[in-house]
């Protein structure tokens, strides 16, 4: 699959069947549409193409208002958007930055010079409630009109419902929110999940006897507390851990969100290397605590609540100093 940062050039113009959206968590509505799209462009051998954005236009606008609580919370990174593309079949992904020039688009302009000249597009499919330039003021119908007057295709996609529920992704991140995992599965199609390389932390875990894997979050998740988990990459086989996502309100004033994943009696030096993080239960919300003896305890428990999802043995607790830690041989590293 292809990404373009922005329009294509000249030479990667090639005619496509097109689709346009934000697709967070390319839920199974999002699947199903893209499924029409690669059934389209197999038909009339063109690329099978998705235009996204970057921002995403609510967090855009919401920052321009000063207010950022506006703002969506996202259900994906871009990678994992990008590699749910991927597996849809998607041959070409365009991540349009979306500012001020692209807001301010008119609906006849965005038609011209990005659908038109921008992407060469044959054939197009939007959902029905689609919208499209500056303040919302382009519909279905006016793209329609559009594709008679350049020659391209128009097709919208009625709503794919679960349980009498449409499926979007405010439903998912409803779901999140809630700490409701089967839920959030029946809507996506698969387990929820987060990946991302690790990177190097404070190192404050391994102090505390419990040395975490470290993600980094670059928007405001969906979801946030403290979760059993399973780590795929770093072997054959998922690994069982316990993972914080949230802002460590405790050790940190920053606001900056982080995943951090401590593997149950494993001991792995991984940074750089990519995982994903499966969540599979809630164990809590996430809690500020009165210095770190109070955090290991806390940690300790959900750890000790991980084993017994995974029905794993209970660690020997240990006290050292002013810390309760709970602390085998192999956490050290």
């Amino acid at each position: 699959m292809k990404v373009f940062r922005g329009l294509p050039n000249d030479r990667a113009r090639a005619p496509c069947a097109l689709t346009i959206g934000n697709f967070d968590g390319v839920h199974r509505g999002h699947q199903a549409l893209l499924a029409r799209v690669v059934k389209a462009a197999s038909e009339l051998q063109l690329e099978a193409a998705v235009m996204t954005f970057e921002p995403h236009p609510r967090e855009f606008f919401a920052a321009r208002s000063g207010d950022l609580s506006r703002a969506p919370t996202r259900i994906a990174n871009l990678r994992d958007k990008l590699e749910s593309l991927s597996s849809a079949g998607i041959d070409r992904v365009i991540v349009e930055h979306f500012n001020e020039q692209f807001a301010s688009m008119s609906p006849q302009d965005f038609t011209k010079r990005v659908l038109v000249d921008g992407l060469h597009v044959k054939w197009l499919m939007v959902g029905e409630d689609f919208c499209y330039g500056a303040r919302r003021a382009g519909n279905v119908q006016m793209l329609a009109e559009a594709g008679r007057e350049y020659g391209f295709h128009v097709e919208t996609l009625p709503a794919v419902m679960h349980d009498a529920t449409r499926i979007s992704s405010s439903a998912v991140r409803s779901a999140l929110g809630a700490g409701d995992f089967a839920r959030t599965g029946d809507l996506l199609g698969h387990p929820y999940a987060i990946s991302g390389h690790v990177i190097h932390g404070q190192k404050l875990g391994r102090t505390l006897g419990f040395p975490t894997l470290n993600l980094r979050v670059t928007h405001r998740p969906a979801l946030a507390g403290i979760f059993v988990v399973l780590v795929h990459g770093l072997d054959a086989v998922p690994m069982p851990a316990v993972a914080s996502l949230g802002k460590r309100p405790t050790v940190d004033d920053s606001g900056r969100m982080l995943l951090e994943v401590h593997l149950l009696d494993v001991a792995r030096s991984c940074y750089g290397q990519l995982v994903r993080v499966e969540f599979l239960e809630k164990l809590r919300d996430e809690e500020k605590y009165d210095g770190l003896a109070a955090l290991t305890a806390a940690i300790n428990h959900d750890a000790d609540q991980a084993r017994a999802y995974f029905k794993l043995p209970r660690r020997v607790e240990v006290v050292e100093g002013e810390r309760a830690a709970a602390l085998s041989a192999t956490d050290r590293i």
